[in-house]
C-alpha cells in the first residue's frame, strides 16, 4: 500500500513539469584535497550550506508539498487542494532557477577564507526526462598556517596593552588562516580594551596585514595595526567622574530632576520620593575615578531590572570634556533613567476547572500587587482564591462536592535581609529575601474539613541566566483536621498510616530547591532542564525536645509534629528536530523518608500519580501504591492513593499541524510507594520489585497554541496496570469500537499549558 502510494506521488509530480524544464532534485559536493578527515568533515559542513537554491523537501523520498502546489494551481482546485497548497505547498525548483558558475565562485571564495588558496571548481549537470541534478567538485591542497603574528610598533597606551594581552590570542602560531578567526581576533581585542576603559574604541579600527613572500611551504606572517588618522578619543581609555540616577524618569517628562541626594558619590535624583537612595545606590556597580567598564554596566543593568519595579533600564555614558585629564584619560558622565512600573494594579481570573476525577465548577482568583510599598523596591502581593466544584459521576453513591477557600500574602525585598551585608557578592542579580503567611480551608463533603496555616521566610536568587536557587531557613505549616465524617473516620481506622499523616498537624523544618534551565536558548538543539529540591523537617524539634528533656517528645506546644527528610529530582532533555518538531524525555523520582514518630510523610507532603500532567492513562491521583488497590475503583471512589516515594517517566513527540494547532504522541510509566509497610495498603511497600508495579500508558494529544496560553487534551489508554495478577497485567486486548471498553479504559486530560 505504501509503494503504490509513493508511486502515486511520484507520476503525480511528472505530468506538471512543464515543457523544457527540469525538476532540480539534488546537489552533490566532492572534495578533492589531501587535508586530513577531520578538517575535510568540518569543511563540507561549512560548504555545503553555500549551494544554492537547495531541491524541493522531501517526506519518505517523495516531495509532498511540491505535489501539494500542483494540485493547487490547477483550474479548479476544489477546497481540499487549495488547503493542501496554503499550508503545505512548495513552489518547484527548476534547473533554470541554478547557477553553477555563481555557486563555484561563491565555494571557492569560502575556501580562500578558511586558508585554502589557489583551488579550482568544476561542476557538471545530468538531466534525466524531468529531473536534474548538479555535482560540484573543488580541488585544492593544504591551507596557509600562520607562522609569526606580531604587532607594528607603536609606543602609545593603546598598542602596549593590546601588546600585554597577546597570551590570550585567539590565533595561536600554527594555526590555518581563517577570515573568521581574524574578525573574532579583533573582537576579542575591542572586548579587551573596553573594559580597561577605552569606551570610543571600535574593532574596525584594526588592520590585518598578510605576508606570504618570506615563505615557500604555505605559510604566513600577521602584522597588526591601527588605522591612520584614528581620533585621539579612541586612543585614551575614559574615567567615570559623575553618576546620576533618575528613579522617576518618563520618555515625556523632564530628566533634570529638582531633589539630588548624593550617597557614595552617587547622585539620586528624583521630584519626589520614589525610592530611598540608601537602598538604591548598592545596586550600582560602578563607581566614581574607576574606569569605564561595559561588563559592569551590563551587570548594574541586570541588578536594576531584576528589582522588578521598572519598565526599562537605560544607562547612558556621555563623554564630559574633550580635554584629558592629568591621569591620560577622558572624563565620562554615567545617567542611569529607570522608568517606573505602574505601583498597583489588580486582576481577577475566572476560572472552570475539570478534573480526571469528574470534579468541575468554577473558580475565582483574585490577586493585588503593590510595587515599591516602602519605597525601597519591596512587593507585596495578597492572593485570595475560591472554588467549588461537584463530582458530576459518583457511581452508585452520592455526588462528592468541595469547597476550597484560600488567602496568600506575600512581602519581597529585592535585597538580602541578613546580619551581615552580603549584597556585592553577587553580580548578575541580587538575592531577594521573601515572607509568607497564608490560609486555606477545604470543605469535602463526605469526608473532611482542613484548615491549614502556613508562613515561611526564605531567599530566591539566579547565579546565572540558567540557575536559580531557592532557599526557606524556615518553613512552617499548622493543618487543623477541623471534621470528619463517619466514613472518612472508617477509613482513617482501617488505615493508621493515614491517620497518623492526618494527626501530625505541626510542620516546622527548611527546603532548599535548584533548577537549571537551558530551554531560554531556542537555537540550542537539545537543551536540558534538571530541577531539585530537599525538604526536612522535624528534627530541630526533636532536637529542642531532647536537650529540655520534655514531657511529650513527639509534640510541640501541643501539636504533634511531622519529623521527616524528602528530595525529589526532575530532569527533562527536549531534542529539537525543528522548531516545532521535538521530542522530550522526562524522569521524575521522590523520596521522603519519616524519622522519629511518623512512620509516613504528612498527607500534604506525599507524593500522587496519575492525572495530566503525570501518567496520563490513570485518574488524577489514582495509581499506586506499589500494587494496591482500594475496594472502590473508577470514578466513584474518594480514596486519594498516596506514597512517600514516586518514579515517574515520559517520553512525547510533539509536531505542529498548523501554526496554532499542535500534535503529540507519549508513552507514560509511573507508580507511588510506601517508605515503610503498611497493612491496611497491602503490597504498597517499596520493593526491588518496583518495576513490575509500574503503571504503563500511551496516547495522543491535541493542543491549541495562540502563544498567550495553551489549551491541551491528551486521550490516554493503559497498557499495563499494576494490580493485577503478573499475568494480566499487559493489556492485550483493545477494542475501540466497544462502547464499555472506552468507558473502562480511555482517559480524556483537559489542562492548561503542556505537562512538561
Amino acid at each position: 500500500m505504501l509503494v503504490l502510494l509513493l508511486s502515486f506521488f511520484s507520476c503525480s509530480i511528472k505530468k506538471y513539469i512543464p515543457e523544457g524544464e527540469h525538476l532540480y532534485t539534488a546537489h552533490k559536493l566532492t572534495l578533492e584535497t589531501s587535508i586530513n578527515k577531520q578538517d575535510r568533515s568540518r569543511l563540507e559542513s561549512e560548504l555545503t550550506p553555500l549551494i544554492r537554491p537547495n531541491p524541493n523537501s522531501t517526506i519518505l523520498g517523495q516531495r509532498f508539498g511540491l505535489w501539494a502546489y500542483y494540485k493547487g494551481q490547477q483550474e479548479k482546485p476544489g477546497f481540499i487542494n487549495r488547503y493542501l497548497a496554503r499550508k503545505f505547498g512548495e513552489e518547484p525548483v527548476y534547473l533554470s532557477n541554478v547557477q553553477p558558475q555563481r555557486t563555484e565562485g561563491i565555494l571557492l571564495n569560502r575556501l580562500e577564507n578558511k586558508g585554502y588558496f589557489l583551488g579550482t571548481s568544476t561542476s557538471e549537470v545530468t538531466k534525466g526526462r524531468k529531473y536534474a541534478q548538479v555535482a560540484y567538485r573543488l580541488i585544492f591542497g593544504e591551507a596557509y598556517k600562520l607562522a609569526t603574528y606580531t604587532l607594528q610598533e607603536d609606543t602609545s597606551a593603546l598598542m602596549l596593552t593590546i601588546q600585554e594581552d597577546l597570551e590570550n590570542t585567539l590565533l595561536p602560531v600554527g594555526s590555518r588562516f581563517d577570515l573568521d578567526q581574524l574578525k573574532a581576533e579583533r573582537t576579542r581585542i575591542d572586548a579587551m580594551l573596553k573594559s580597561k576603559g577605552y569606551f570610543n574604541f571600535n574593532a574596525d579600527l584594526l588592520i590585518f596585514e598578510v605576508d606570504t613572500n618570506q615563505y615557500q611551504d604555505k605559510q604566513f606572517d600577521l602584522l597588526l595595526r591601527l588605522k591612520s588618522n584614528v581620533p585621539q578619543r579612541s586612543l585614551h581609555p575614559y574615567t567615570i567622574q559623575n553618576i546620576s540616577v533618575f528613579p522617576d524618569f518618563s520618555i515625556s517628562g523632564n530628566r533634570q530632576a529638582r531633589d539630588t541626594v548624593v550617597v557614595n558619590g552617587v547622585g539620586i535624583i528624583q521630584d519626589e520620593l520614589v525610592f530611598k537612595p540608601e537602598y538604591l545606590e548598592p545596586y550600582i556597580l560602578f563607581k566614581n575615578n574607576t574606569r569605564f567598564n561595559p561588563t559592569t554596566s551590563r551587570l548594574t543593568s541586570n541588578r536594576l531590572s531584576a528589582i522588578g519595579n521598572f519598565r526599562y533600564v537605560n544607562i547612558e555614558f556621555q563623554q564630559a570634556d574633550t580635554v584629558l585629564m592629568e591621569n591620560g584619560t577622558y572624563p565620562l558622565n554615567a545617567r542611569v533613567f529607570l522608568s517606573p512600573l505602574n505601583k498597583r494594579s489588580v486582576r481577577a481570573e475566572l476560572q472552570g476547572v475539570t478534573k480526571s476525577n469528574t470534579f468541575v465548577g468554577p473558580g475565582l482568583v483574585l490577586n493585588y500587587s503593590n510595587r515599591n510599598i516602602f519605597q525601597a523596591g519591596e512587593i507585596f502581593t495578597l492572593r485570595g482564591n475560591i472554588g467549588y466544584e461537584q463530582q458530576v459521576a459518583s457511581g452508585q453513591r452520592e455526588a462528592l462536592r468541595s469547597i476550597e477557600l484560600g488567602l496568600q500574602a506575600n512581602l519581597i525585598f529585592p535585597r538580602v535581609l541578613f546580619p551581615i551585608p552580603i549584597m556585592n557578592r553577587f553580580q548578575i542579580a541580587i538575592p531577594k529575601t521573601r515572607m509568607g503567611l497564608g490560609f486555606e480551608y477545604q470543605n469535602r463533603t463526605d469526608l473532611y474539613l482542613i484548615q491549614s496555616y502556613n508562613a515561611s521566610f526564605g531567599y530566591f536568587w539566579n547565579v546565572n541566566r540558567y540557575a536559580y536557587h531557592e532557599l526557606n531557613p524556615l518553613a512552617l505549616s499548622v493543618v487543623n483536621l477541623a471534621r470528619t465524617t463517619p466514613q472518612f473516620e472508617e477509613i482513617l481506622n482501617s488505615n493508621p498510616f493515614l491517620r497518623r499523616s492526618f494527626e501530625q498537624q505541626f510542620i516546622l523544618g527548611l527546603n532548599y530547591a535548584f533548577n537549571y534551565n537551558q530551554l531560554i536558548d531556542e537555537n540550542r538543539k537539545t537543551p536540558l532542564f534538571f530541577a531539585s529540591s530537599i525538604d526536612i523537617a522535624g528534627n530541630s524539634l526533636f532536637a529542642v525536645n531532647s536537650i529540655f528533656n520534655a514531657r511529650n517528645p513527639e509534640s510541640f506546644l501541643g501539636l504533634e509534629y511531622a519529623q521527616y527528610v524528602k528530595g525529589d529530582i526532575d530532569f527533562r532533555v527536549y531534542h529539537r528536530f525543528s522548531s516545532e518538531n521535538l521530542l522530550v524525555a522526562r524522569f521524575f523520582g521522590g523520596i521522603g523518608a519519616p524519622l522519629g514518630n511518623s512512620v509516613s510523610l504528612p498527607f500534604v507532603k506525599q507524593y500522587f500519580s496519575g492525572g495530566p500532567r503525570s501518567v496520563r492513562s490513570f485518574r488524577i491521583r489514582s495509581l499506586g501504591p506499589g500494587s494496591f488497590v482500594p475496594q472502590t475503583i473508577g470514578t466513584g471512589g474518594f480514596f486519594d492513593q498516596a506514597g512517600d516515594i514516586i518514579i515517574e517517566s515520559n517520553l512525547e513527540y510533539r509536531f505542529p499541524f498548523n501554526k496554532y494547532l499542535k500534535g503529540a504522541l507519549f508513552v507514560d510509566a509511573g507508580n507511588v510507594w510506601l517508605f515503610n509497610e503498611n497493612e491496611a495498603l497491602p503490597g504498597g511497600k517499596f520493593s526491588s520489585k518496583w518495576a513490575e508495579q509500574l503503571g504503563v500508558g500511551a496516547g495522543i494529544g491535541l493542543r491549541f497554541d495562540i502563544q498567550i496560553f495553551v489549551l491541551r487534551f491528551d486521550l490516554a489508554a493503559p497498557v499495563r496496570r499494576p494490580w493485577l495478577q503478573q499475568e494480566d497485567r499487559w493489556i492485550r486486548d483493545v477494542r475501540f469500537t466497544d462502547r464499555d471498553w472506552r468507558r473502562d479504559n480511555l482517559i480524556l486530560n483537559f489542562a492548561i499549558g503542556y505537562p512538561f
